[in-house]
């Protein structure tokens, strides 16, 4: 786990839960800056297809909705920057709108079959696609570039791979269809 990550997701009341429930608290590291993405955290997201995304509206509620497109649709811009193109969708805008008062979010990205998990706690942008075209052509490719309508640039803060005790390991067609064909 990333000391950044410790830093800010074991407030106070975490440390509290931990000691009750556990008798000892993880050990806190002294603060410090961002942590950037390694090589196996790039790689970990250009082979996703999938992830959650979380937003806190003004209300202080939560909000998390998942974003799919073709594995790598989640770019690494840099260690320290992905991004990704939001296409139409049902016009709600509750995740755009979240971000414009509160630019906070997780992303939870999921490896079912292999029952790995990353978290990545950063802050969010939502850049308008007919302003950043460049940002467009390397994030949504030109395949995609005509239905992008809104770019979410996130600087990454910190990140932590997560146990894989109770991951339930789940398979997309395309993963059943290659596993059958190789069985035979």
């Amino acid at each position: 786990m990333a000391d950044k990550f410790f830093e800010l997701a074991f407030t106070p009341s975490v440390l509290e839960a931990q000691e009750r429930y556990f008798g000892r608290t993880y050990e806190m590291p002294e603060p410090g800056g961002d942590t950037p993405l390694g090589p196996a955290e790039a790689a970990f997201i250009a082979s996703r297809d999938s992830f959650y995304i979380a937003s806190t509206g003004e209300t202080g509620w939560p909000y998390v909705q998942h974003r799919g497109g073709p594995a790598g649709f989640c770019r690494v811009l840099s260690p320290n920057e992905i991004a990704f193109a939001d296409y139409r969708g049902n016009r709600q805008m509750v995740s755009t709108g979240n971000l414009a008062a509160n630019d906070k979010v997780c992303l939870f990205l999921m490896d079912y079959p292999d029952r790995r998990r990353l978290k990545i706690l950063g802050r969010a942008e939502v850049l308008d696609a007919r302003e950043h075209p460049e940002l467009v052509a390397e994030v949504a490719g030109p395949e995609n570039a005509g239905v992008t309508e809104r770019l979410f640039r996130i600087r990454v803060v910190t990140y932590d791979w997560n146990c894989p005790k109770y991951i339930t390991p789940r398979y997309t067609e395309a993963e059943i269809a290659e596993m059958s064909a190789s069985a035979t």
